[in-house]
């Protein structure tokens, strides 16, 4: 395979006519163009170019070469404008875990929304994996969620601590069962936390199931439960339940972005970019 960097010093020293003014355009030293040159011949094996002190002048190797040099750059190019172009219009739908649809989140979306004004950003809130589940059938392009343990490949934006949630005045009964509040099956957070809870062999109920965080953090703020939600979730009137009442300590969230095979890899990445830095600081 060809260096398209020592093609393009070929084709400049011959359309300038010499070293010196390929070096010039290219706006590299004479030398790092001498040796590019050099690179080239022992790559392909063949002398291109007979060099005198007042010119250079093609070989018959170097005549052939130069067609395929201009053919190789020029399609080089080409495929590098149309890899970078603005995708075409569309919709791209974005699955949301709960404890991500903030308005922080939401201003990245109008910027994006901005950015792309071809684009038309259908988004979607709920459990990651049932996002997930729509992923692989198609109904989403992209979702970024929490995960507790290794999952399906994808881009890893940020970490941070899943805590086990309670009232700041409330305190758990010494010899009762823990009362938990869950979101219902499948939930990465659900799992790990009743995960943890069965190695430790602590006794608990679940009291209740709600499809919205909302609904755990009341039950916790109201003293009825505890429930594991990320650290960054623990509002005003909860707090994070210390090691020493008892309960087991819960694994860091991953929260990451999937995307769908036919997903614009640019506008992916930019989004994962943009998440990133704006939530560089969380609290």
């Amino acid at each position: 395979m060809f260096d398209t960097v020592l093609l393009r010093s070929f084709v400049a020293v011959v359309q300038e006519g010499g070293f010196t003014h390929a070096a010039a355009r290219l706006n590299l030293t004479q030398s790092a163009v001498s040796a590019h040159l050099r690179r080239l011949e022992k790559q392909i094996g063949r002398d291109l170019l007979v060099r005198t002190t007042r010119s250079v002048t093609l070989t018959v190797d170097g005549e052939l070469l130069l067609g395929y040099a201009r053919a190789i750059l020029a399609l080089n190019q080409d495929a590098r404008a149309q890899l970078m172009r603005e995708p075409s219009a569309g919709t791209i739908r974005v699955g949301l875990s709960e404890d991500l649809a903030n308005v922080r989140l939401m201003h990245v979306m109008q910027a994006f929304a901005v950015r792309y004004p071809r684009i038309a950003f259908s988004i979607r809130v709920g459990i990651p994996g049932e996002l997930l589940q729509a992923l692989d059938h198609g109904e989403l392009d992209v979702v970024m969620g929490g995960r507790c343990h290794d999952g399906p490949t994808g881009r890893v934006l940020w970490r941070e601590p899943l805590v086990w949630a309670g009232a700041d005045w409330a305190s758990l009964t010494p010899g009762a069962p823990v009362p938990i509040a869950l979101l219902p099956e499948p939930c990465p957070y659900r799992e790990a936390a009743l995960a943890a809870l069965a190695r430790a062999r602590v006794d608990y109920r679940i009291v209740l199931v709600s499809p919205s965080s909302a609904g755990l953090c009341a039950a916790a703020h109201a003293g009825f439960a505890v429930t594991p939600i990320v650290h960054t979730q623990l509002a005003h009137g909860l707090r994070a339940i210390p090691p020493d009442a008892g309960l087991p300590a819960l694994p860091d969230v991953e929260f990451t972005m999937f995307a769908a095979p036919g997903a614009s890899a640019r506008v992916v990445d930019e989004l994962g970019n943009a998440i990133v830095l704006a939530f560089a600081h969380k609290g």
